[in-house]
């Protein structure tokens, strides 16, 4: 090795480690594992006011959702789209009966979103978001923007069954 080279590699600057990504900083391109499974993450939509992320990811063929929100302590849902209809944001019940589950309105907000990548509402804006869980624990979702409903079923996972494995 020349003296120059060595004064060379002694004066450069030492590559700062990159941080490390958390599950909700992800966005397309990027890969994590949800309850042993490992997806892509398609899309991502990102409500501020109530510092909740939603997640697209597909695996194969199989598209489901990753809803993060951050509270006292970090939410973790996953869901799965369902066929539904609703005419209109201010007929939305407070109970929903769906293949024979009976579902409690928990949780009714609306608040100003943005989206990249592939997602159901493909911009930003006002959205309307009712929360709903029956008596086992399993929870219904139904999203409203710009004239579209999105209707979701899914259960809370825990945070450990979350990893993020390759982030771009």
């Amino acid at each position: 090795m020349s003296l120059l080279s060595r004064i060379r590699s002694l004066m450069s600057k030492e590559e700062t480690p990159r941080p490390e990504r958390s599950i909700l900083s992800l966005g397309s391109g990027d890969v994590c594992e949800v309850s042993l499974v490992t997806y892509g993450v398609t899309g991502r939509t990102h409500n501020y006011s109530r510092n909740a992320v939603t997640l697209t990811l597909q695996d194969g063929t199989a598209i489901r959702y990753l809803h993060i929100e951050e509270r006292e302590a970090t939410l973790y849902m996953l869901y799965t789209p369902i066929d539904g209809r609703l005419d209109s944001p201010t007929e939305v019940p407070t109970t929903m009966e769906l293949d024979g589950k009976i579902y409690l309105l928990e949780e009714h907000y609306s608040g100003m979103m943005t989206a990249s990548g592939r997602t159901p509402f493909m911009q930003g804006g006002e959205q309307m978001v009712w929360q709903y869980q029956s008596d086992d624990k399993k929870h219904l979702r139904i999203e409203w923007q710009n004239g579209r409903f999105m209707l979701y079923e899914g259960e809370r996972i825990l945070p450990a069954d979350v990893q993020v494995l390759r982030g771009s």
